[in-house]
């Protein structure tokens, strides 16, 4: 099968054939229909100081998919041939504390496909039957191949209440831009967008932000305060992991209120923690992942019923051979999210 191979310790990769997996008892095989690039994929793609600590070369990679299962292992009893999936991409161990008490999303010893197991950048892949997702049938490829994504968007928006709050979305990466959809339409009074790439600024107001800020040209805090009437926002949803907007969404959170951090910064963030937090008395969450799987069903009901439409979202749909140029969009930002289909 064709497949994108992360073949070296450096940047790039390379469009090979490789065997097509091997499932066990407790696996299903499935056959590609989309794959969404993320800014994991681009980190591994681009060879960042965090994938050389933690990807092995030569594999697969890729994380986000939605196909149709072709292979079924002797002891799985979810998952039928032909059924339309996609799949949480991590793998738990069931056993450790966090799994025990239902806490599965931070699993001690989880594993993620296309990280640290073979991934899907390929026709096919190969996934524990524990991980299937089933989708709505009249749910399109390319948008069901992003449900993993809108997972953490989700996960990081629905932390906490937003009905009727101010939002503050730090970093308009695709993720970002579809945690603008979801805290509209779960009932945020303001979804106020900011970033430095005045196209994703775009994509986050036709996704429902009901003010964009360029953080080149205005200060992000002073208009925030602006906003809301120099109390500042309720929630804070950081996706850029740049040290400079982490700091002003802590400076722009209102006391008593929330930062949820999805971003990974690649250095230690210096914060004002005796001002910023203790004496605001703010909530400071770390996400990762998705609620398994609460924020599944959050996710394909949120699809389903239209109250989040990620179509404007989606720029990009490529044959998965011209998958550098999907990369060299995602690395210059002159894209959402772009869906590679084998």
């Amino acid at each position: 099968m064709k497949a994108i191979v992360k073949h070296h310790r450096g940047y790039g990769a390379e469009l090979q054939m490789v065997d097509i997996p091997t499932i066990n008892d407790d696996e299903v095989l499935i056959k590609v229909k989309a794959t969404s690039i993320c800014g994991t994929d681009v980190h591994i793609y681009t060879w960042d100081d965090w994938s050389a600590s933690r990807v092995n070369p030569p594999y697969v990679f890729g994380h986000e998919f939605a196909g149709e299962v072709v292979g079924v292992g002797h002891n799985v009893t979810n998952v039928q041939l032909g059924d339309y999936v996609s799949a949480e991409t991590h793998i738990v161990c069931g056993t450790c504390p966090q799994c025990l008490r239902g806490d599965f999303h931070i699993c001690k010893n989880t594993k993620i496909i296309g990280v640290d197991t073979q991934g899907c950048f390929a026709e096919y892949v190969a996934m524990p039957a524990s991980n299937i997702w089933k989708n709505p049938k009249e749910m399109p490829y390319h948008v069901a191949s992003i449900q993993e994504p809108m997972g953490n968007a989700v996960h990081t928006v629905l932390a906490g209440d937003v009905t009727g709050k101010s939002v503050a979305v730090i970093g308009c990466g695709p993720i970002g831009i579809m945690a603008v959809g979801v805290a509209k339409a779960a009932g945020a009074s303001q979804v106020i967008a900011f970033d430095v790439n005045e196209f994703r600024l775009e994509l986050a107001k036709k996704m429902g932000a009901t003010t964009i800020v360029n953080s080149l040209k205005e200060n992000p805090v002073e208009v925030a305060m602006r906003l809301t009437d120099g109390n500042g926002v309720d929630v804070v949803c950081e996706m850029s992991g740049h040290p400079i907007a982490m700091n002003q969404g802590f400076d722009m959170v209102t006391n008593g209120g929330r930062v949820s951090i999805l971003s990974l910064p690649v250095r230690p963030v210096e914060i004002d923690i005796t001002n910023n937090i203790v004496f605001k008395g703010v909530t400071v969450q770390g996400i990762t992942g998705r609620r398994m799987y609460e924020t599944w069903i959050q996710v394909s009901n949120l699809l389903k019923s239209g109250q989040v439409d990620v179509e404007p979202l989606i720029t990009h749909r490529l044959p998965l051979e011209e998958f550098e140029k999907g990369f060299q969009l995602m690395i210059q930002g002159k894209c959402g999210k772009v869906v590679l289909i084998p």
